[in-house]
């Protein structure tokens, strides 16, 4: 005879929600917390994109007055213009990737994986572009003007496709069970 323990059903199994880089565990409520953490990011994101700005439209301003009044002009003029274009260049290409990435989301896996992958690659990637931005100073600002737009882009998304790919890959793990 079976112990009563043996016959009853065997209860689901529960699938532990998997912690996102910068979100942690939040991302599954969404609660206070979630939203401070994305706050957070937005707060920094904000102070990076005003410092990278200033520092571009002060390398630009020291190369542009070292040329006459009629060329700077021009300069000036050609300058709001391409940065205007890529401002929104840069939002458009964002939201076509986020597009992309809510349809085919990353795993837990492979989120922790890319952001273990970009942690080792910044470091580099910054002394390089210390040195370019010196080269680039006549078109630093649409440079800048793109990065606003894409991180702009990237900060006002309702929610990211590793929130996503979490769903997804919690619900396939509990349908298994």
């Amino acid at each position: 005879m079976a112990s009563p323990a043996s016959s009853e059903p065997a209860e689901a199994m529960t699938v532990q929600i998997p912690a996102l880089p910068k979100l942690g565990r939040t991302w599954y409520r969404r609660g206070p917390l979630y939203w401070l953490c994305r706050a957070r990011t937005t707060v920094f994101l904000i102070l990076v994109m005003a410092a990278v700005s200033f520092m571009a439209v002060s390398l630009y301003e020291g190369f542009r007055s070292e040329m006459p009044p009629t060329v700077r002009t021009i300069c000036d003029g050609v300058q709001v213009a391409v940065s205007c274009a890529a401002l929104v260049l840069g939002w458009v290409r964002q939201r076509r990737g986020h597009h992309e990435g809510l349809l085919n989301p990353p795993t837990p896996e492979q989120t922790r994986q890319t952001k273990r992958d970009h942690n080792s690659r910044a470091p580099g990637r910054a002394a390089a572009g210390r040195g370019l931005a010196l080269l680039a100073a006549p078109v630093l600002p649409a440079f800048a003007a793109y990065l606003v737009g894409w991180l702009t882009a990237w900060l006002t998304v309702r929610e990211y496709p590793s929130e996503v790919g979490a769903r997804r890959w919690m619900q396939e793990k509990t349908a298994r069970t």
